[in-house]
């Protein structure tokens, strides 16, 4: 029992702060670029790389949608 606890507060421990605070009911926007429109929309879920013509146009994950609708208009990828 001691050992199981100990290693249990060892990774706790090791453990990075970012994934540690990783909360899945936080919203999450990002901003994905269409490479045969040359148009950027906003998505609520993380984008899919597998898709040839969709690229993710930053690798910012922003909290608000408007935040990235924002970014969207900014963005080099999606005023070219």
């Amino acid at each position: 029992m001691t050992r199981s606890l100990l290693c249990v507060a060892l990774l706790l421990t090791l453990t990075p702060p970012g994934l540690a605070q990783m909360d899945r009911t936080t919203p999450a926007f990002y901003v994905v670029l269409n490479a045969l429109t040359r148009t950027c929309t906003v998505v609520d879920k993380v984008p899919r790389t597998d898709t040839p013509n969709v690229t993710v146009a930053s690798d910012t994950v922003y909290k608000t949608r408007e935040e990235a609708e924002v970014a969207a208009k900014t963005l080099a990828p999606c005023i070219q």
